[in-house]
């Protein structure tokens, strides 16, 4: 059993290898993405076992509107079925549910559908499921910047209070700690574009694994890398100082 002050208190997921999990079986890129919402539960579950708290996952990016709009549709399509199967059995094991990212561009169903997923289980304390859909890090700063800029012009904010507490209190995720882990499986080794400002100090973990083949052994993995590492935050090692 681990030690709970070895584990981090909040993950970062990118969730990568859907596809090329489908394609060596011979079948289409959308049988990669249920077996990736498997995935999911089976993570979630496991996070949930080790008493982790926050849990942030990267479900679908801007970027991802580029990929063949078949594959798009069929995406979505499995995220709300996903939503109208998992959200009752979430619910019933305590997750509260938030997602992040610009909704505007889906459709009426699907963002009805999340709202309601929201708010059925937003008194919810055993774990938190943070769900980036049509998210970006960039704009995610974008946007903190712009309202940071509203503040200034209308003479609310003066140049000198901008520190980094204060766009941070603009950004998505601002009421949570950062993430003290970020995974990233697929074998891929880059951020794309994911909480680029939230992981700052984050530990980076990247696993071989492709996500549909993600679950309880995997994250123990990772979690036995993080509880390795000696966080710094900038400063000096306390092995080599003593």
């Amino acid at each position: 059993m681990a030690d709970p002050s070895t584990l981090p208190q909040h993950i970062a997921i990118v969730m990568d290898g859907n596809g090329r999990w489908a394609m060596q079986r011979g079948k289409p890129r959308s049988y990669g993405h249920q077996a990736g919402s498997d995935a999911l539960k089976r993570t979630i579950e496991a996070a949930m076992r080790r008493h982790i708290p926050i849990l942030t996952v990267f479900a679908f990016s801007c970027e991802n509107w580029r990929r063949p709009r078949n594959e798009v549709r069929k995406l979505l399509d499995l995220f709300l079925k996903a939503l109208n199967k998992e959200v009752r059995e979430l619910d019933e094991h305590g997750v509260r549910i938030n997602f992040i990212g610009d909704r505007s561009m889906f459709n009426q169903t699907l963002r009805e559908g999340m709202a309601q997923a929201e708010q059925r289980t937003c008194n919810n304390t055993a774990l938190q499921l943070n769900v980036a859909v049509n998210y970006s890090g960039r704009t995610d700063i974008v946007a903190a910047a712009r309202r940071i800029a509203a503040a200034a012009a209308t003479g609310n904010l003066a140049a000198d209070d901008l520190t980094e507490e204060r766009l941070n209190e603009e950004l998505t995720l601002a009421h949570l700690p950062p993430p003290d882990l970020f995974i990233r499986t697929g074998g891929e080794k880059r951020l794309s574009n994911f909480l680029l400002w939230q992981i700052a100090y984050t530990e980076l973990h990247f696993s071989d694994v492709l996500w549909p083949d993600f679950g309880a052994d995997a994250l123990a993995a990772a979690l036995a890398d993080f509880a390795g590492r000696e966080r710094r935050f900038g400063g000096l090692s306390q092995v080599r100082s003593a």
